[in-house]
């Protein structure tokens, strides 16, 4: 089953109540993938020449100085819960590489400029507060709870996967040639930590970022090469995109208004929100690429 929950602002309207407002959204999805949760949040950009790195330990007494004094210059370092956020000195890519060498024990969730991942097993309600994100402030945030049909139930293959720089992908649905991908994205150099058939969709992601196509080039790629059913919703450091398979068996919904988009699998999750009785809501077709921007906060539709 699973499900997906996003919230973003397309203006600072909403940006102080971004805990407050999508905290229900997800925990109202809780039957639906009760193994595991997590979420993006989109805040607090790093400074220049700064990147945010954040990586989680099962040990609540993890050393977390040393790991980061191997990454690199740390200027500040957050401990949350399992989870520790770093501000360190340098290049993403060359401080990610750095962060996933210097523990294997370490699950790097995110690196960028403004995204922090947070995921843990269990239920949404205890996740969330597990980090505090019912006072998080931000521009957006993207969120999963996980029914784990088809691999483990651990913290490593919770959703969302970070698929590069400041961006994140959640899946709801199954992939069948996840396998054959997979072995190909290794030896293109992709990195896998967990059997999940949903990080290999943001393996794929990443691979065809690093080859300098764009966004929506990557996921239009994705429907040519990705087979099986899926609904994602991926984040940006600048908004979010969703996408459906051709058949679109899977469920979502989307609410617009002049303030913000919001995106669940179920109308419920939206129904407490904000001016929703004067919203836009419509279900997604299949196969379009969706996506908002704080450039542009209008609806960029592109046939895919």
């Amino acid at each position: 089953m699973c499900g997906i929950a996003a919230f973003f602002s397309k203006n600072s309207t909403y940006e102080s109540r971004l805990g407050e407002l999508f905290v229900p959204m997800l925990d109202c999805l809780t039957g639906r993938g009760p193994d595991s949760a997590g979420f993006a949040v989109y805040r607090d950009p790093a400074p220049a020449g700064s990147t945010k790195i954040v990586a989680q330990h099962p040990s609540l007494h993890y050393d977390w100085n040393s790991y980061f004094d191997k990454v690199g210059r740390v200027n500040s370092v957050k401990i949350l819960s399992t989870h520790a956020l770093a501000y360190v000195s340098g290049e993403s890519e060359i401080l990610r590489a750095a962060a996933e060498a210097a523990d294997p024990a370490v699950t790097v969730m995110s690196v960028g400029s403004t995204i922090e991942i947070y995921k843990e097993m269990g239920l949404p309600c205890k996740v969330m507060a597990q980090f505090n994100l019912s006072t998080a402030q931000g521009s957006h945030a993207i969120g999963h709870t996980r029914m784990a049909t088809e691999s483990a139930v651990t913290t490593a293959g919770s959703h969302p996967f970070s698929t590069g720089m400041d961006l994140c992908l959640v899946h709801n649905g199954s992939l069948s040639n996840h396998n054959r991908l997979r072995r190909n994205l290794e030896r293109q150099g992709i990195r896998f930590r967990t059997d999940n058939d949903s990080e290999v969709a943001a393996g794929y992601l990443a691979w065809r970022l690093r080859q300098g196509d764009s966004l929506e080039s990557s996921l239009k790629g994705a429907l040519r090469d990705l087979d099986g059913f899926f609904t994602f919703a991926i984040g940006t450091k600048d908004g979010f995109a969703v996408l459906r398979d051709p058949i679109a068996c899977k469920p979502a919904i989307l609410a617009e208004t002049d303030d913000y988009v919001a995106m669940a699998s179920e109308y419920r999750s939206l129904a407490h929100l904000p001016n929703i009785d004067k919203a836009r809501i419509w279900e997604p077709e299949p196969a379009r690429i969706y996506t908002w921007n704080k450039a542009d906060s209008s609806l960029n539709l592109k046939a895919a």
